[in-house]
């Protein structure tokens, strides 16, 4: 459920990281994997690994794989994406693409795999995205979620994040986020720094959700491999 995230902020991709390399890696370490605000490693530690391929016309591929923990016998995530981003103007740009989320480790840990299709805009600091899933966690239930970002520049190495999220569950006889609730918001606001080849991230999360109403606080630390 990681959103294409690389791993913990999405970032809209653009021309000038296609240029950086066709291939890359990425390894992330982290107290708390959160996916939107909930944490899908009980509250554990994560090594999060992704390979990416992208070239100058604008088309990538990827897969990244982290532990979780749900309290069953699935203990790994690996999910897969491909799309195609690009620039209406200087200001402005584009990402459509999907992704296809695996789960392992248990006899029925793959009942719960599912696809979604995404469309990322950015315009300045502003970022609006959405995603769409047909089968959302195999449930059978469609599933929409809608994130606004916004990244306040602070200088070459450190940037501020804030950001709010709702995931709507389109079916609530099929799939509730909690008994009697198809909804819920996730609000968050991260920092981060990038020093000596290595991004650093802190970020403040909170849900609506009773189960998951608690301040959540995420550190991370990755570093991007290009080949």
């Amino acid at each position: 459920m990681n959103h294409v995230t690389k791993i913990a902020t999405i970032g809209l991709l653009s021309f000038s990281q296609f240029s950086f390399a066709d291939v890359s890696s990425t390894v992330a370490l982290t107290n708390n994997y959160l996916f939107n605000g909930i944490t899908q490693t009980d509250k554990d530690p994560a090594l999060q690994v992704s390979l990416d391929w992208a070239n100058d016309e604008g088309w990538y591929l990827g897969t990244w794989a982290s532990n979780v923990d749900f309290g069953d016998d699935t203990d790994i995530e690996v999910d897969f994406y491909g799309g195609y981003a690009f620039e209406l103007n200087s200001e402005m740009s584009v990402d459509l693409g999907f992704a296809h989320y695996t789960y392992h480790g248990g006899d029925d840990s793959s009942d719960i795999n599912y696809t979604e299709l995404y469309s990322k805009f950015a315009l300045g600091n502003a970022e609006v995205n959405f995603w769409y899933s047909p089968d959302f966690v195999g449930s059978d239930a469609g599933h929409f979620i809608a994130m606004f970002n916004y990244n306040f520049p602070i200088s070459d190495e450190l940037n501020i994040q804030a950001g709010i999220d709702y995931s709507k569950s389109l079916d609530d006889k099929k799939y509730e986020w909690q008994a009697g609730k198809d909804n819920y918001l996730h609000y968050q606001v991260s920092a981060n720094y990038a020093y000596s080849g290595f991004d650093f991230t802190l970020g403040i999360h909170q849900t609506n959700l009773d189960a998951y109403d608690d301040t959540s606080v995420q550190l991370m630390v990755a570093r991007t491999f290009a080949f």
